[in-house]
């Protein structure tokens, strides 16, 4: 996989723009975050060394769900369509770690959900 560096302040990925592949944080912290319906930017979480993000994109080639920003410098791993197709089929657990963050996500959205159902106020991004 092919190294990025990114330095602090700098976005990595844009919110609803196009894109393929996914970020592995070798060194750093990144800030995740989301536009909402009012136009304000909400931090949605803060990722750090051995972190995936980007791979929504990956998967279903849809546009981005998140800006994600450097909150220092950043080495990344970038993980590009040819290698995700690649390790899918000829190394098929090695895909285990980004199907892992999937579904802690999808459980955390759907924790999310059912709070604001129950009328919860959603809880602060860490």
């Amino acid at each position: 996989m092919k190294k990025k560096y990114f330095k602090k302040g700098e976005k990595i990925i844009e919110e609803g723009t196009l894109s393929d592949c996914a970020y592995i944080i070798e060194s750093g912290r990144v800030q995740v975050s989301k536009t909402m319906s009012n136009g304000e930017e909400q931090v949605i979480g803060i990722l750090e060394e051995n972190d995936i993000f980007g791979e929504m994109s990956l998967i279903d080639s849809l546009p981005r769900s998140a800006t994600v920003l450097a909150l220092e410098d950043c080495t990344i791993s970038v993980m590009t369509q040819e290698t995700f197709n690649h390790l899918a089929q000829h190394n098929p657990q090695s895909l285990m770690p980004m199907l892992r963050v999937l579904a802690k996500r999808l459980r955390s959205t759907l924790a999310l959900v059912e709070n604001l159902q129950e009328g919860k106020p959603p809880p602060s991004a860490g």
